[in-house]
């Protein structure tokens, strides 16, 4: 004779209380698997829940190149992209107006390579250890 059954208490995980607690079992759908469960704390009724599965989520297929972005460090893609730019280095200033390629030197982040221009008066620039959007063509 089966350990589960109509009556029984479990444990499963309740959404309301959104805890693993003790539950009774209202309905079967065979022999070994558990159907709609009472939760004895809010006395709510739900599906039965395992609470060893509560907890894994599931994880989206990705495109190849997302993927390859996403394993590259920033240092890599600031490498990658100091290699790829046949531009002079110059002083970054937010006056300054900067095309794609451009290395600048900033004061403070030190020798970048801008990757975006954004909004017209917006860059995404790659600097060795971080990336930074900044100002440009202010003035």
């Amino acid at each position: 004779m089966s350990a589960l059954g109509v009556g029984k208490e479990v444990l499963s995980y309740c959404n309301k209380c959104k805890l693993t607690l003790a539950h009774i079992i209202l309905t079967m759908k065979d022999d070994a698997n558990i159907g709609k469960v009472e939760c004895k704390t809010c006395h709510g009724k739900h599906n039965y829940k395992d609470p060893s599965t509560v907890g894994a989520k599931k994880v989206k297929a990705r495109g190849a190149t997302k993927q390859s972005k996403s394993k590259l460090s920033v240092a890599d893609l600031w490498l990658d992209a100091v290699g790829k730019s046949d531009a002079k280095s110059q002083p970054y200033s937010p006056k300054t107006e900067y095309v794609l390629g451009d290395i600048i030197d900033h004061p403070k982040f030190g020798p970048g390579v801008i990757d975006k221009v954004i909004d017209g008066n917006k860059i995404q620039v790659i600097f060795r250890h971080e990336i930074k959007t900044l100002m440009h063509k202010l003035g």
